[in-house]
């Protein structure tokens, strides 16, 4: 059903239908603005300033690449000690119960921690689709 120039009395009322042609408008553009939730992978421990300074710029891609980014490791640390043996053990649980809500896996840089290891095997487990990164942000293939 089309959107009516006129109300229920058949008088014009060009306000509401500017309005409700405004809103599904709106609608359609938000159809067509899908992003994927991606799950970015890179390491955290060690140079934590660098990395944490690398997995910004990771997710800053992952946006100018028409995604929504989710880094653990900028938001955890935030409030749990990535020290703590515990507190990690929290975190990278926390971690992989999001990873499930996410559409892809990215991973960067050619190092492979621990904890990126355990994400890509999640990952893996899972079919979803994973997508390997140079530190410059360049998609490489992995065989």
């Amino acid at each position: 059903m089309g959107i009516s120039r006129y109300n229920s009395e058949g008088y014009s009322d060009p306000t509401s239908h500017a309005a409700l042609s405004g809103i599904r408008k709106e609608e359609r553009a938000a159809k067509r603005a899908y992003r994927p939730l991606v799950y970015i992978c890179s390491p955290f421990a060690g140079d934590r300033s660098g990395n944490t300074q690398k997995a910004r710029r990771y997710s800053r891609f992952a946006v100018k690449n028409g995604a929504i980014p989710f880094a653990p490791h900028l938001l955890f640390p935030q409030f749990l000690d990535d020290g703590k043996p515990a507190e990690r053990a929290i975190g990278m649980f926390m971690g992989m119960v999001l990873l499930g809500k996410c559409e892809q896996l990215w991973v960067f840089g050619n190092t492979i921690s621990t904890g990126m290891a355990a994400e890509i095997e999640k990952a893996e487990k899972r079919d979803m689709p994973i997508r390997y990164f140079t530190e410059q942000c360049e998609e490489v293939s992995r065989t």
